[in-house]
């Protein structure tokens, strides 16, 4: 029944999605104040919305090489990955932090976030003149994906325009940028609203749509940048007594066809295949296409970007069943097929001249579908925010506040879930020194969410991403580098409204 809940949500969506205006066109709107039979309709706002769900689970935004990109490969964990011959510019300037403002991946990447933002603005001005409180909930989802979409912003890029209103005339988006703590409050107020007016949980056949704990979650996140350890607490602790979500699903489950919307899935974008759309991404996403393993013959899976280091494979602990449900081994041409290099569960022993040390086992697919649809994974779902992130959360919040019981309950969770109930692996951490405890918390996010947004900005809001970073031979970093170059068709498109961030050159 999920199964087939989830494919007919998503292909409401994809057909919703095709049939509205595209983003590029946001310009082409009736004028302000005049007010169409259209925009009266909840039938025609929905449609809206389901078409911004469709846009996040694009390439541009979640499941391509630009949000891989920005969020991963500046990590010591991940890399570029793929072959010397594919994307070697990209290699420099993301591996070793040779910036600059030229490079398409950042006006891409910039862009996209902006145009999600200003559907989502045309939605809430529409709601906004409408004022119907029965449609809250529909404005609450436009609030969450433009908060979503200024977090990626300002973790980016620190100050940006910010655009809350609705854009008729091109002109009104020429703006200098804001205060990254003015974007932060919009991010607040907008996450407030969500939390008010989104329900706990949806009727089946919506599976997969925002939720208050996805709001709550994410507004967790955006205190955990900002270190704001009160808040990050409440907000962390609100989701674990609320009783909605769980780890009842094995580690090496949850990033299956079996675990997709399991009870650690807090928000998840929906994708899908049919027999009639093998791979198409209007109804499902590249995220595993871009990650999947490089190779030839049957072990053409996909692009062989995003992979993971040997530094990442270094830092699980012995035994940890979290290695193997991370790691995708692979063996190099000519090589034999050995124990070290076989996956489970299907047995496989990818053969690939890629870079990388490992491929991302997140994104690794089942032959039986590879077999019915395509070798690229179109159907897999895009997890977005996880329980254990919010366990994590609440343990490193408590741990800063002094509360040493409540973060080591909160990490054994982690642990215990990982552990699987082999006492021989993963003991219980049992200091209580603040100092070491924090250092247990960082490396139990490094382990769990590792392969996934967003490693490189824990290092930033902890001080440690030079140290760190260097040691891992990424030596080029420097402080200036936690700021990404403002894209530099941007400055040219605003005349010079734009400025370029501090210590780079237009």
């Amino acid at each position: 029944m999920k199964n087939i809940n989830k494919l007919v949500y998503v292909i409401i969506i994809a057909v919703i999605a095709i049939t509205i205006v595209g983003c590029s066109d946001f310009l082409d709107r009736s004028p302000q104040g005049s007010f169409t039979a259209d925009d009266d309709t909840s039938g025609g706002i929905e449609a809206n919305i389901f078409g911004i769900y469709a846009k996040m689970r694009s390439y541009n935004i979640t499941a391509g090489i630009p949000a891989f990109a920005v969020h991963m490969f500046r990590s010591e964990d991940s890399e570029k990955g793929s072959t010397a011959n594919d994307g070697p510019d990209n290699a420099s300037f993301w591996d070793n932090f040779e910036y600059n403002a030229s490079n398409g991946i950042l006006g891409t990447y910039w862009n996209f976030n902006y145009e999600i933002i200003h559907e989502c603005n045309t939605v809430i001005d529409t709601l906004n003149r409408i004022n119907d409180e029965s449609l809250y909930s529909l404005e609450a989802e436009a609030k969450f994906f433009r908060a979503y979409c200024y977090f990626n912003l300002v973790r980016a890029w620190g100050d940006v325009p910010k655009i809350d209103f609705r854009i008729i005339d091109a002109a009104e988006a020429n703006i200098p940028k804001s205060p990254a703590m003015e974007i932060y409050t919009l991010i607040d107020e907008d996450l407030t609203f969500a939390e008010r007016y989104l329900p706990t949980v949806w009727e089946s056949r919506y599976i997969g749509r925002l939720t208050w704990g996805a709001a709550r979650s994410l507004h967790a996140r955006t205190y955990m940048m900002r270190n704001d350890w009160s808040n990050m607490l409440a907000a962390s602790e609100n989701i674990i007594t609320s009783g909605l979500y769980n780890l009842n699903t094995a580690v090496d489950q949850v990033f299956t066809d079996e675990g997709e919307n399991c009870g650690e899935s807090i928000f998840e974008l929906q994708c899908t295949a049919t027999a009639a759309l093998p791979g198409s991404t209007d109804i499902g996403s590249q995220f595993c296409q871009v990650q999947g393993v490089r190779g030839s013959g049957e072990w053409n899976l996909g692009w062989g970007w995003h992979m993971a280091t040997e530094e990442l494979g270094n830092a699980f602990e012995d035994g940890d069943p979290r290695k193997d449900a991370t790691l995708l081994y692979f063996r190099r041409p000519g090589e034999e097929q050995t124990a070290e290099n076989t996956n489970r569960p299907y047995g496989e022993s990818p053969i690939s001249e890629a870079m990388g040390a490992y491929f991302n086992k997140k994104a690794y697919t089942n032959p039986t579908m590879r077999a019915r649809y395509t070798n690229e994974g179109f159907w897999v779902n895009i997890r977005i925010i996880r329980y254990p992130d919010v366990l994590l959360m609440a343990a490193e919040a408590a741990n800063e506040l002094g509360q040493t019981g409540n973060a080591l309950a909160y990490l054994e969770q982690i642990r215990a879930h990982a552990r699987g109930g082999d006492s021989s692996i993963l003991p219980e951490v049992t200091t209580t020194d603040q100092v070491e405890l924090r250092e247990a918390i960082q490396k139990e996010r490094r382990v769990e969410l590792a392969l996934e947004p967003d490693r490189f900005y824990d290092l930033v809001r902890w001080g440690t991403a030079m140290e760190v970073l260097h040691a891992a031979g990424k030596t080029n970093y420097q402080d200036r580098h936690a700021l990404l170059p403002v894209p530099q068709s941007e400055i040219d498109r605003s005349n010079g409204v734009l400025t370029q961030n501090p210590n780079y050159s237009n």
